[in-house]
């Protein structure tokens, strides 16, 4: 049984062919921190993936966070950056990681929707990412962040490597739908409430 962390329960755990290991999927508000030797895949839209890692300790976790800020009304709910960052750090120092030692990769924060054309919610999750981690001191070893690109990425937990794929935007549309329907029922439902997940 793997032995990994998440808000809820582990769900999505399955084999992943092109990888060739066992995979945890990670959804919009989902982290998962361990020290077993699997990948962690998510798809990213404009939201963000934080990958953090101490090699030392062959432990790291991931994030996927949907906005920047803390949502003050739940700090338990992973869907905002502030939230998500801290519930994964926690937990990878619960597990034996040193806070000196974490390092990181990000990725996600396409503008992937339109209509966003001032400050759109892609660039404000990069842009937050890459803020807090120089506030904590935690170096970024790699990014691909920004852009209009949705990503898949791949990362194994007790080493720090990660896999990355740009999706062509013909693939985008299901992402773009999914996204803005999200979107929609994060800004009609309460922060203390679930998630719905796509």
């Amino acid at each position: 049984m793997l032995q990994a962390r998440r808000k809820p329960a582990i769900e999505g755990s399955y084999y992943d062919a092109a990888l060739q290991t066992e995979a945890i999927r990670l959804l919009p508000a989902d982290y998962v921190a361990t020290d077993q030797p699997v990948a962690l895949v998510t798809l990213l839209g404009s939201c963000v993936a934080a990958c953090l890692y101490d090699t030392t300790m062959a432990i790291g976790g991931m994030n996927h966070f949907m906005l920047p800020g803390d949502g003050s009304n739940d700090s338990s709910c992973a869907r905002y950056g502030m939230n998500a960052m801290e519930l994964l750090i926690n937990d990878l120092l619960k597990r034996g990681a040193r806070r000196s030692r974490l390092q990181a990769k990000v990725f996600g924060g396409g503008n992937v929707l339109s209509g966003f054309y001032s400050d759109p919610i892609g660039t404000r999750n990069a842009r937050f990412v890459l803020e807090y981690l120089d506030a904590e001191n935690i170096p970024v070893r790699a990014q691909d962040l920004g852009d209009i690109h949705a990503r898949k990425v791949g990362f194994f937990a007790q080493t720090g490597r990660t896999l990355v794929k740009r999706l062509p935007s013909t693939r985008d549309d299901g992402i773009v739908d999914a996204e803005r329907a999200l979107y929609g029922r994060i800004n009609r439902a309460p922060a203390s409430g679930g998630v719905e997940l796509f």
